[in-house]
This record gives C-alpha cells, sequence and structure tokens, in this order.
C-alpha cells in the first residue's frame, strides 16, 4: 500500500518492516567470520517480530545466494553495507560519550539497540523515538529477552510527523545541554520538506557543542527515477518470491531534495562525510563497486 500523510504501521507492515529488515542484516554481520559489529540483539528480535523470511535469515535456514543479483552477492551486499552504517552511528556515539555529552537523541529507532548494547557513561540519558507500537513492541521484547539498558533510557512514543519536540521535553529532554542526535536510515522515508523541518527542528533544540550524524540521501534526477524505481521493483519481486510480500517503491520518496550537508553548513553546523563505498574501506569491508549508480548515499556527522 502506498504511503499516506497519516499512515501508520508496526514491525512487520509498511516502513517498520524495514526496521525488522536492517535487524537481519545486523544479525547477519554479527555473525560473520570477521564480523565489525557485534549486535546480540538483532536475531532475538528479528525472531521476536515473527516475519518468516527474516527469521529463517537469521536462523541460518535460507540459501543467501537465492537473494543474489545476478552473480553479485545481493544480501551479503546489503549486510556489509547495514554493517558499516551501524558501526559508523556506534562510533559516533561513542566519540560523543567521550567528548562528555551525556544526552542522546535516537529519531525512529525501530529495532535499534544502542541503549542495550553500548557502554554508555555515568550520567547518559538516550531518548528513543518511534511510533506508539513499535515502541511498546522493542520495549516489551527486550524485557522478555531479560535484557537491561546499559542507560537511562527513555521511550518517546510519538510518530515524527506530528509534535515530537513536546513529547521529547515530556520525557526530560533538556535543550540547554549538548545533545548527539542519530537519523539513521531515516530520510528516504520522508519527503523532501518533512526533512528540512527535521533538520529545522533537530537544530532549534541543539545547544552548542551539540552533534548529529545522520544518512544523506541524494536527489533524483528526473530521467533517472524510472530505472531507480525499476531497481526496486526487481529488489521486491527477488523478495516476494521467497516469502516477503513489500514494494519498496511504495515506501520511499525519489525525486528532488536538499543535500543535508549543505543544509546543516548553512544552519550553523560544521560537517564531515564520506559516500557509502568510503564508509566500507574506512570500516575494512569491501566497496559495492556497482556499475550502475545515481548518486551516493552520504554518511555525515556534524558539530554546533
Amino acid at each position: 500500500m502506498a504511503r499516506t500523510h497519516d499512515d501508520t504501521w508496526d514491525l512487520a507492515s509498511s516502513v517498520g518492516a524495514t526496521a525488522t529488515m536492517v535487524a537481519a542484516a545486523r544479525a547477519l554481520a554479527t555473525s560473520a567470520d570477521d564480523p565489525v559489529i557485534d549486535d546480540p540483539f538483532a536475531a532475538p528480535l528479528v525472531r521476536a517480530v515473527g516475519v518468516e523470511f527474516f527469521t529463517k535469515l537469521v536462523d541460518d535456514s535460507f540459501d543467501l545466494s537465492a537473494l543474489d543479483e545476478e552473480g553479485r552477492a545481493g544480501l551479503t551486499r546489503f549486510a556489509n553495507v547495514m554493517a558499516a552504517r551501524t558501526r559508523f552511528f556506534d562510533d559516533f556515539f561513542l566519540d560523543a560519550s567521550r567528548a562528555g555529552i551525556r544526552q542522546s537523541v535516537i529519531l525512529a529507532a525501530g529495532l535499534d539497540a544502542r541503549a542495550y548494547r553500548l557502554p554508555w557513561p555515568a550520567g547518559s540519558v538516550v531518548f528513543e523515538i518511534d511510533q506508539p507500537e513499535v515502541v511498546e513492541f522493542k520495549t516489551k521484547a527486550l524485557a522478555d529477552l531479560g535484557a537491561l539498558p546499559t542507560t537511562d533510557r527513555r521511550t518517546v512514543a510519538v510518530d515524527l510527523r506530528f509534535d515530537w519536540p513536546a513529547a521529547l521535553a515530556e520525557a526530560g529532554f533538556d535543550a540547554g545541554k549538548p545533545t548527539a542526535w542519530i537519523a539513521e536510515g531515516l530520510f528516504g522515508y520522508l519527503p523532501p520538506e518533512a526533512q528540512d523541518r527535521l533538520l529545522d527542528q533537530i537544530t532549534e533544540l541543539s545547544a552548542p557543542g551539540s552533534r548529529i550524524a545522520a544518512e544523506g540521501v541524494p536527489a533524483t534526477k528526473e530521467e533517472d527515477r524510472a530505472a531507480i524505481a525499476a531497481r526496486m521493483k526487481d529488489f521486491s519481486d527477488r523478495w516476494r518470491a521467497h516469502g516477503f510480500d513489500l514494494d519498496f517503491t511504495e515506501l520511499v520518496f525519489l525525486g528532488d531534495r536538499a543535500d543535508v550537508t549543505s543544509y546543516l553548513q548553512g544552519h550553523g553546523w560544521k560537517t564531515t562525510s564520506m559516500t557509502s563505498d568510503e564508509l566500507l574501506v574506512h570500516t575494512g569491508l569491501p566497496p559495492v563497486d556497482d556499475e550502475v549508480q545515481f548518486g551516493s548515499i552520504a554518511y555525515i556527522s556534524a558539530r554546533r
């Protein structure tokens, strides 16, 4: 079903299912021969969601080569990209903590378990924002596993399309303190104007010394959109043939959008960034080396 302005989801449907997909990739990366991340909660959370396709992946009862793309290791490549991405945001929080920041916000947290697995310094507070059903499910699933947060974890059950700054303040957020923010795997699911609004809101809530890490989605030229949609459809069809029915073309917003790096620079942030391939190489993983690219995802960190 195509996105609407007021749609909702759980972790087995629509945008929520992509959070489970990413958790499955983190589970695969964690079980790799020479892992670059360690997320012991990824596989149990995927099993708790109960989507058979992803459960088979994390239980190693699925032939990964069945999802390869004409000789290119499609699923392995995806797991590598997600591993590098996870490591990027892990390191961002660890660096922010070493710099003395004790207030962090995870936007659209999904099945993110950083509040349970990272070594947060004493006095840290981590706010997780996501839709109420998502927050409720993950909190219960982790409690059922006997997991305990390694920090003061505070959930903020609100859709980012609504007044999330007010809900964040009600949860105890202090806009007068430096904050570390992450927007991981989020912007592609937002219309361009919503991306700008979210960055504006973050800026308004960020005291001097704050930091943000984000995954920037490139604008797509009109002449490239049909080709991108075709590749997404092929990806969806390939997965649907193995039991996972989700049309990725209905979830994302293609078209013109602000460059996140430039936007942040124009709003008082000092930025650094790297491409997906640069991040993979930096993490010690093979680059994608894809002959068909329509602009590169950027991994951005910024300070105020």
